[in-house]
């Protein structure tokens, strides 16, 4: 690897389950011997990026996601704050790494041609950009379509591994979540495209969608949750207003068995720069963006980055959607429990005012915030209106503190 880095180089690589991890390692190994290097990580679930990072390595990201949450508590963590939609852009002007880009790609076909398999999103746009690529080729990344299929003369160089593809962790819904699931479904109409993210909770209200009709699909990720859905019929994509009858995504993140069966459902993985487009978006009428959250605020404000002043989220593509559902698409949904912690430590997560100071959505870009308390619609009220129905769905042993730190704001 140190024969392809110089000094003061931009390595960026791929994220989640299309991380090339051995890749990945071997940068790491050779920091020192060839630093400095400032790389771009987004999620990963590498342990090796949990902390003590090579003195001459400087990593940056989007947010703080999967072992990342380690690097920003630690302070190794350097933040770009940015709408996922923005990252293209970033990378054509050189303002993230892009002088070397690590890539885990499938087998050959018949014609010699690669593909970048469970993770096109920003690595499409990005190596377009990018002086030097390295490919894993894993024998087990399946091959999909949508993306660029690349002949291995783009590569310097290439390994060859046959290893599982790392596994979306999971834990089963809670009766919480599933309260707020079916608040969120209630919500949802028929012919909805939606976009919703990953997590227990996102899990938790695709199960409660199960009842829905000619539901679509455009989103950054895909997960098991769909992909059961499109099995049963209910996620058909016929009503979509463009690419009808297919799930269009970015990246996936399921289970084993689903990265096997992806090739035998109508999904198709673009880049970034189509799935996050404003202009692609603002195509899809039918669109409902689905959410989550840390904090909102009696405004409606949305903070989804900062826990105690470390980035355990990120702004990433909850802005574009969110906007876009709101705007020209059909509904914009912020879906969270109504507390978090427990016992003394508990804590409402509607809030007076945001307590990471941080505004990742704004108040008009949410139409609705769904608890396990019920659903506050948002669109056309007043400022003090959108405060009433927001603390009608806190936790009730919240709601007292919250009307006094409201009248307190309106005698100010």
């Amino acid at each position: 690897m140190a024969d392809f880095l110089n000094p003061g180089d931009g390595v960026w690589w791929g994220q989640g389950s299309a991380e090339p991890e051995p890749l990945v390692n071997q940068v790491l190994d050779a920091v020192d011997r060839v630093g400095p290097i400032r790389a771009f990580s987004g999620l990963t679930w590498n342990e090796r990026l949990s902390g003590d990072l090579p003195e001459k390595l400087t990593v940056v990201s989007y947010g703080g996601l999967g072992q990342l949450r380690s690097l920003s508590k630690q302070g190794q963590l350097d933040v770009v704050p940015c709408h996922y939609s923005a990252i293209p852009r970033m990378f054509a002007s050189g303002q993230l790494p892009n002088d070397v880009g690590l890539v885990q790609v499938s087998p050959p076909d018949s014609s010699g041609m690669v593909t970048l398999g469970t993770g096109v999103e920003y690595v499409a746009d990005a190596l377009r950009h990018t002086r030097t690529l390295i490919a894993e080729i894993n024998h087990q990344m399946p091959r999909t379509t949508g993306g660029p299929r690349l002949p291995l003369s783009v590569f310097a160089a290439v390994i060859e591994t046959d290893r599982p593809l790392r596994e979306a962790p999971s834990k089963p819904a809670d009766d919480v979540e599933r309260a707020i699931a079916a608040n969120v479904a209630g919500i949802v109409d028929d012919g909805a495209t939606l976009q919703i993210g990953v997590g227990s909770l996102p899990a938790a209200v695709l199960e409660a969608l199960a009842g829905h009709a000619k539901l679509g699909f455009h989103s950054g990720m895909i997960t098991d949750g769909v992909l059961t859905l499109v099995e049963k019929g209910v996620i058909t994509g016929e009503e979509k207003e463009i690419d009808a009858g297919i799930a269009v995504t970015g990246a996936a993140l399921c289970s084993t068995d689903g990265y096997n069966r992806l090739g035998d459902f109508p999904v198709e993985f673009r880049p970034a720069s189509y799935t996050h487009s404003p202009a692609v978006l603002s195509r899809l009428s039918s669109l409902i963006s689905i959410n989550s959250a840390i904090e909102v605020d009696l405004l409606g404000q949305v903070g989804a980055e900062l826990a105690r002043g470390v980035h355990i989220g990120a702004v990433g593509g909850q802005v574009d959607f969110s906007r876009a559902a709101a705007l020209t698409g059909s509904r914009s949904i912020i879906a969270l429990r109504s507390t978090v912690g427990s016992g003394e430590r508990e804590q409402s997560t509607i809030v007076p005012t945001l307590a990471s100071g941080v505004v990742t959505t704004a108040r008009v870009d949410v139409d609705a915030v769904v608890t396990e308390h019920g659903v506050a619609m948002l669109t056309g009220c007043t400022v003090a209106e959108r405060a009433l129905r927001l603390i009608e769905v806190a936790a009730p042993q919240h709601r007292d503190q919250l009307e006094r730190s409201l009248a307190e704001q309106e005698n100010r």
